[in-house]
């Protein structure tokens, strides 16, 4: 009996030991513990803050400078595309409120849009090319022949581009003899929906590409899918500029990305990846304004892009000097 007291009292000493301990450690931690929480949720606050404000300033300047860009735009493109007819194609994905944004500098640039063409997911679809090649096969001309290494893509570009754009300025505003029977085609077949009279040809073309990158399994075919069909039009016409906006991150399905990182195919066609902004559409006018003149480039913000706008547009025109008299 007393050893099994003494063994019960050891018992109840030891937990009462640990009682106090915990009691005692609690107590004497629990002031600079919470003071240490307190700070830092107080330094946390104020980092937040300061973000925030800094955040707002520079949405207020960039705000600033989309509506400075806006009202001058009318005076920074006149007259740069007069005489020109632009094709506009969009892709499944692109946006409408860029495209219509885009539009309108086009018309204040002085160009007529010929019409455009809207290409669907099963254009796209790479599990539909043997359609797209027989489409090709049966439409194109006797005297349309391919490089060995052209993918369906390539071929429905370039049999699309000789329907719709022309680089002979005589040609323009009229109709190729298979155009109705080419773009028709396509149409039946769900590979893209035509606005306006696309078939009275243009001369150059602007393609937006999608509003976001593509993904799944098909993205990077499907952004290179449309790199060729960009190229396609390029080489049948006097230009193409593809516009849009590039990831934060490197993705394989971003279409600008795509397009830059074909280092022959971007020495062709020009590349603008602020498509969302005001300043991107006056640089997709002096990117087709630098087309016309055989040269391309690609501009805006992110990587690859030597700059905002074309350097030439961007240099101001040197002011006529006179002699001075002695």
């Amino acid at each position: 009996m007393i050893d099994f007291r003494y063994h019960l009292v050891s018992i109840v000493a030891i937990f009462l030991a640990l009682a106090v301990g915990i009691v005692l450690g609690t107590t004497l931690l629990q002031e600079p513990a919470v003071k240490s929480a307190q700070e830092l949720t107080a330094q946390l606050t104020k980092t937040k803050e300061e973000l925030r404000a800094q955040i707002d300033t520079l949405q207020g300047r960039e705000a600033g400078n989309d509506a400075f860009i806006t009202a001058v735009t009318p005076e920074l493109v006149a007259g740069d595309l007069t005489g020109q007819r632009v094709l506009l194609i969009e892709t499944p994905g692109s946006s409408t409120a860029w495209r219509e944004a885009a539009q309108q500098v086009l018309g204040q640039a002085g160009a007529e849009i010929s019409g455009r063409i809207t290409f669907t997911e099963k254009f796209l679809d790479p599990k539909g090319t043997g359609v797209l090649d027989g489409l090709v096969n049966q439409l194109k001309p006797v005297n349309m022949v391919f490089p060995a290494t052209a993918t369906a893509w390539d071929r429905a570009a370039a049999l699309l581009a000789a329907a719709l754009v022309t680089n002979d300025p005589a040609q323009a505003g009229t109709a190729n003899t298979a155009t109705a029977d080419v773009v028709g085609a396509f149409e039946a077949g769900g590979l893209l929906t035509v606005d306006g009279d696309p078939g009275k040809r243009a001369t150059l073309a602007v393609m937006f590409a999608p509003e976001r990158p593509y993904e799944g399994e098909s993205a990077e075919t499907q952004a290179g899918a449309l790199v060729s069909v960009a190229n396609g039009f390029d080489g049948a016409g006097k230009g193409a500029v593809l516009a849009g906006t590039v990831a934060a991150t490197v993705t394989p399905g971003d279409v600008i990305t795509a397009l830059r990182d074909e280092s022959e195919i971007s020495k062709r066609v020009s590349g603008v990846d602020t498509a969302d902004m005001p300043l991107g559409r006056v640089a997709i006018v002096y990117s087709l304004q630098e087309q016309l003149s055989g040269r391309a480039g690609q501009y805006g913000n992110g990587k690859g892009a030597s700059g905002p706008i074309p350097a030439e547009a961007a240099a101001p025109t040197p002011s006529p000097t006179t002699e001075s008299g002695s």
